[in-house]
């Protein structure tokens, strides 16, 4: 028996929420969590048996499963789970017990959102993808790319590349190819292990990593690449068959081209068909191609050292591994084609180059593969080393054991002047005969056998991979009219469409029938692939992005750019115009992607770029003095959401528009949930793009709405991109809302003041707010509901809460027109008026009213706005107040000196003489109807709570007040047909003027006048006139 301490252990539960439990189920007093009895006969069932953390005798006891409830019964928190992180969607969207990771509302709001909580099924764990039709890296990747790479290049061109080049250049033209190839491999293996890889191989891998632009253009590239490859491979095949039905003295027409196309035509069918079929057939294909092609190379190695068997071999050039002729082969010996092109090192380079090409078969699969990130860097990179290792076999074999020219005839061979090729056309040798293989093996059908078995096993693989390659770039949507491409069938989601629509492709090249002519546009558009998937590492290496973390370590970034760099140059040495051709047309591409702008989001090294530029600007810029010639009004618009006042925001945007920072800000008197928050910031994000307005959205809680606004005019922005001007709707409702939305809106005045930010107010007819007319928000989010409250027995508790302030818009927000208690309703008219700032201006004037000197603002913005192209017909008409109205000219001349230095045009500038002119007695009386319901007596003031205005604040604040009215009977004379009003701002000075007598202020200016800017700087100057 064991000892009670041994047998024993404690287990304490916590954040218990499940109705399976009961009183009885609690957790004991703190001190003395319960004791289990690990030999209760009862803890004796089933067979998933665990033993107490810390006790090394394994076997004293066990604990069955199905006795206790699991972990996740006992809390909502979810363990780190494969599921959680398969894509973002998948924490919302998941359906397995597993799939899904609870909210951080979930877990600090409990009760907020239950459907969302999981509830457990045994024995359903998280979903696993189907891998019974997967392939691992030998079949999916090592075969395939080798298949690829063994093809027409080896059996038909390598003896013409050893015959042209020698077997020294020979060997360096096998090498850079193979050179580009590894460290392109190199690249690809770094990408395909740092996350998982779906179907779509160089595209998506490409796409995922450089962005939609680079991704798409080169994924077009690639396929029709790919669809180019099939046809030159089937071509390859019938140059072979041409071969063979002439040594037994058949044709099918003519013996030459017309016979490729037939024969190319009917293969093409076939292979079509076999792709069709499906991937299993299509790969149990590829093995027989293997054992075939394999035989057939020990078939040519094994005669190679056996050496000629008859004369007939001899004549033809074969004379067995021979220390002359190796040496003869040894360099190079360029000769003129059959159309009279002189051959070159990358001449001969860009037909031997599709030999390498093979080496992306296996990612082009990727979606079909069970482990991408494993399989490819493995078994590429085995191809490559397996393939190059057979390429200088070869030449060394063929350039040690064949002659250069040989004229065929068995007579010569006793002479030894077969080999002269002075004064007749020589059809045997390097140089002249393509079956050269067929010659030194041992068993001459087996190289034709193999031969074909290179052509179509690399024919079939490029006919599979650019369908697939095809099928993903339509998926994404990157270009217009190809979705119809994307649609796949049965369970492996196959593109019969696209194998159509490469069949048609590979056909029609097929047509030209010359592999020598196919082979350098194979060439140009591979290099270009290759150079974009190395540049993809460097990259990506070069951001050094969290989210790039490669568990295939035997790469380098300055490697990855040498073979990017490597690609494009032999691009230009092959053909200088064909590369350029090459690079733009992925330049055509890549400006659609970017003109269309496609809802994509992959997370590609160029958005890392693009962060850490702006990072590196900001930062930089923080360091760099403001100078009065690189201000720029920075705005903040109290607008509350952006679609219910687009008056606002369009006239806030034609100031910022490409110049300067524009902020909509929203306020809320009560603390919003994050969510909330979260679909607030979608919703106005995507009203802004699609009014296509640049700005930022922010939003702020508080207990107060000016203590919000305030929060937003301290923390909205980032170092020097932060707001300098604050912009507002005039609150139109001053006199008849309540007395806390007044003096919010005066506060948030004041605060804008003492924190030093130029203050403007917009007034037009009608109002700002056309909410009724834009639904501002999705009825999901107005479901929405949740709020705070102060308990009094401890902090601050979440409840539900009815927010028609900050959804429903009942209560606007700082700087936001009320309601009227009749909706606008959508009529022309009511459309027109809400669009008012974002059409054509009539042409007109903008009247500036300058009166006083705020650091030149006032002046500034309405000039902004006639470099406007809606606002282009508009001249400005400047306002100024003469401080001696008997030497007018002067000043009037001084004024206009000053608008002169500062370069801005103006039509007209008028001096205002008489503005301490007392005002009419009507105006007067105007003027006391709007503040007749504020006045009270001195003893009254302050003891309703409400704010009004006293005698003694009228007397001492008489002058300003009449001020005030006499400008406004000024506005009605000069500017009452303006197509605009700008005007200084009155500063309300800090407890010496009143909410509702600054208010009556501002509405005595602005009352029936066209749209009106009331603008005052901070004090500091925005013009100059130094350069």
């Amino acid at each position: 028996m064991s000892s009670p301490d041994n047998s024993k252990f404690s287990v304490t539960r916590v954040d218990v929420d499940d109705p399976a439990f009961t009183a009885d189920d609690s957790v004991t007093p703190r001190g003395r969590p319960p004791s289990i009895d690990l030999n209760d006969p009862s803890l004796k069932r089933g067979s998933n048996q665990f033993t107490p953390l810390g006790d090394d005798r394994q076997h004293r006891g066990s604990i069955t499963y199905s006795t206790f409830l699991s972990l996740r019964r006992m809390t909502r928190e979810a363990l780190p789970n494969l599921d959680h992180y398969r894509n973002l969607s998948s924490i919302v969207n998941g359906s397995g017990p597993y799939s899904q990771r609870p909210t951080l509302d979930d877990l600090h709001q409990p009760g907020v959102d239950k459907d969302r909580l999981v509830k457990e099924k045994p024995g359903h764990g998280g979903g696993q993808a189907d891998l019974s039709d997967k392939f691992g890296w030998i079949r999916g990747v090592f075969i395939r790319c080798l298949l690829n790479i063994w093809g027409v290049i080896l059996f038909l061109r390598l003896s013409w590349v050893t015959g042209q080049c020698g077997i020294i250049q020979a060997i360096l033209v096998a090498t850079c190819g193979n050179l580009v190839t590894c460290i392109t491999a190199l690249s690809m293996s770094a990408i395909s292990t740092n996350g998982i890889i779906k179907g779509g191989g160089t595209y998506y891998m490409i796409s995922r990593s450089l962005g939609p632009e680079f991704g798409g253009a080169i994924g077009l590239v690639f396929s029709l690449a790919n669809a180019v490859n099939a046809a030159m491979h089937t071509v390859g095949f019938c140059e072979s068959m041409n071969d063979l039905l002439k040594s037994q003295g058949v044709q099918i027409v003519d013996g030459s081209v017309n016979d490729i196309r037939i024969v190319g035509a009917i293969t093409l069918i076939c292979l079509t068909a076999i792709c069709i079929i499906g991937m299993a057939w299509e790969n149990r294909a590829q093995l027989v191609l293997l054992v075939v092609l394999i035989v057939a190379i020990l078939d040519f190695i094994i005669g190679a050292f056996i050496g000629p068997m008859s004369d007939e071999e001899i004549a033809k050039g074969f004379v067995g591994l021979n220390g002359t002729v190796f040496m003869d082969n040894l360099y190079s010996d360029y000769r003129k084609d059959d159309v009279g092109l002189q051959q070159s090192f990358f001449v001969v380079f860009s037909v031997f180059f599709p030999a390498c090409t093979g080496i992306m078969a296996g990612a082009n699969i990727s979606g079909d593969l069970k482990d991408p990130s494993s399989a490819i860097p493995k078994g590429t990179l085995l191809a490559i080393a397996v393939s190059y290792s057979s390429y200088l076999v070869f030449i060394l074999l063929s350039g040690a054991g064949v002659v250069r020219d040989a004229t065929g005839d068995v007579s010569q061979v006793a002479n030894w002047t077969f080999t002269n090729c002075t004064d007749i056309e020589c059809d045997y040798g390097l140089q002249n005969n393509n079956q050269v293989m067929e010659l030194m093996s041992v068993f001459g059908p087996l190289i034709y056998a193999g031969c074909f078995a290179a052509t179509l096993s690399s024919a079939l693989a490029s006919l599979v991979s650019a369908p697939r390659i095809f099928q993903a770039l339509c998926k994404d949507k990157l270009y217009p009219g190809i979705e119809f491409f994307g649609k796949g069938y049965g369970s492996s989601d196959q593109p019969y469409r696209g194998y159509v629509l490469t069949f048609i492709i590979s056909l029609i090249f097929l047509l030209i029938g010359r592999l020598d002519s196919i082979a350098p546009i194979i060439t140009n558009f591979f290099l270009a692939s290759y150079a974009l998937i190395n540049l993809s590492t460097f990259h990506a290496s070069l951001q050094k992005g969290p989210g790039w973390r490669p568990t295939f370590r035997y790469y380098n970034k300055w490697l990855s750019l040498a073979g990017a760099l490597l690609c494009t140059s032999i691009m230009f040495l092959i053909q200088w115009w064909t590369a350029l051709l090459t690079f733009i047309i992925i330049l055509l591409l890549y400006v659609v992607v970017q003109y269309r702008k496609p809802e994509v989001n992959w997370g590609s090294s160029t958005q890392a770029q693009t962060y850490k530029l702006a990072l590196n600007s900001v930062t930089s810029l923080s360091h760099i003095e403001e100078h009065v010639k690189t201000y720029r009004p920075q705005i903040l618009v109290l607008s509350g959401m952006p679609s219910s006042r687009p008056p606002l925001l369009h006239f806030a945007n034609a100031i910022t528009k490409k110049m300067s920072l524009l902020i909509a800000g929203q306020c809320f008197p009560v603390q919003q949930s994050y969510r909330v928050k979260q679909q607030l910031v979608h919703e106005a994000t995507t009203w802004l793009d699609n009014n296509k307005i640049k700005a930022f959205y922010a939003c702020a809680d508080g207990p107060s709405m000016d203590m919000a606004a305030r929060s937003l005019m301290t923390n909205a922005g980032i170092g020097k991109l932060h707001a300098n001007t604050v912009l507002m709707g005039f609150k139109a409702d001053w006199s008849t809302c309540s007395s806390g939305d007044l003096d919010a809106y005066f506060k948030t005045i004041h605060y804008a003041f003492d924190l030093h930010l130029a203050v403007g107010i917009l007034k037009v007819e009608g109002g700002l707010d056309y909410s009724s007319i834009v639904d501002s928000l999705p009825a999901k989010i107005k479901q929405i509901k949740s709020s705070v409250s102060t308990s009094p027995d401890g902090p601050q508790k979440y409840q539900n809460y009815s927010n028609e302030v900050s959804l429903d818009d009942e209560n606007p927000g700082l700087g936001q027109q009320p309601k009227k208690e009749e909706n606008k309703d959508a009529t022309p008219k009511s459309i027109d008026a809400m669009l008012r700032f974002n059409v054509k201006q009539p042409k007109g004037t903008i009247d500036v009213w300058w009166l006083f000197d705020d650091g030149g603002l006032t002046l500034l913005l309405p000039y902004i706005l006639t470099t406007r192209a809606h606002w282009s017909e508009c001249s400005l008409r400047i306002f100024c107040l003469a401080n001696n109205k008997d030497d007018l000219a002067s000043e009037q001349l001084r004024m206009t000196e000053l608008l002169c230095k500062f370069r801005i045009d103006f039509s007209d500038v008028i001096m205002i003489p008489d503005i301490q002119k007392k005002p009419k007695e009507e105006s007067q009386n105007e003027f006391n109807n709007l503040i007749n319901k504020f006045k009270v007596d001195e003893e009254q003031n302050g003891a309703t709570g409400i704010e009004c205005i006293t005698e003694a604040e009228l007397i001492a604040l008489r002058e300003k007040t009449n001020r005030h009215i006499r400008l406004r009977e000024l506005l009605l004379q000069h500017s009452r047909k303006a197509t605009m009003v700008v005007m200084t701002l009155p500063i309300p000075v800090v407890g010496t003027v009143s909410a509702p007598l600054y208010m009556a202020w501002l509405e005595t200016l602005t009352k029936d006048m066209p749209p009106f800017l009331l603008i005052r700087g901070n004090q500091s100057s925005v013009l100059t006139f130094y350069s």
